[in-house]
């Protein structure tokens, strides 16, 4: 079985496009679990509206990078509007 996490931050149209790849996760046979450690995919949906919510993604990427590089995680995807605004900007 394979197992994803999904941690959504910012607005309200964050959590409505994190409903949505929630069902995009389970229609391609992942099981959700909020326990990121046991997770073999974690998605961070972002928000970079303001600096604030930019840091706290930061801060959400770097823990969920910590259970790739040492947990069960085999792939990290950051997702959603600070992506989408920084994303040129933010290491590859």
């Amino acid at each position: 079985m394979k197992y994803a996490s999904l941690i959504s931050l910012g607005c309200s149209k964050n959590l409505v496009d994190s409903e949505a790849m929630v069902k995009q996760l389970v229609d391609m046979g992942f099981s959700m679990t909020e326990e990121a450690a046991g997770a073999d995919l974690i998605v961070v949906n972002t928000c970079g509206f303001l600096e604030s919510a930019v840091q706290e993604a930061i801060g959400a990427i770097l823990r969920a990078a910590e259970h790739k590089i040492s947990g069960k995680c085999r792939m990290l995807i950051a997702a959603g509007c600070m992506v989408q605004r920084y994303g040129k900007k933010l290491p590859g």
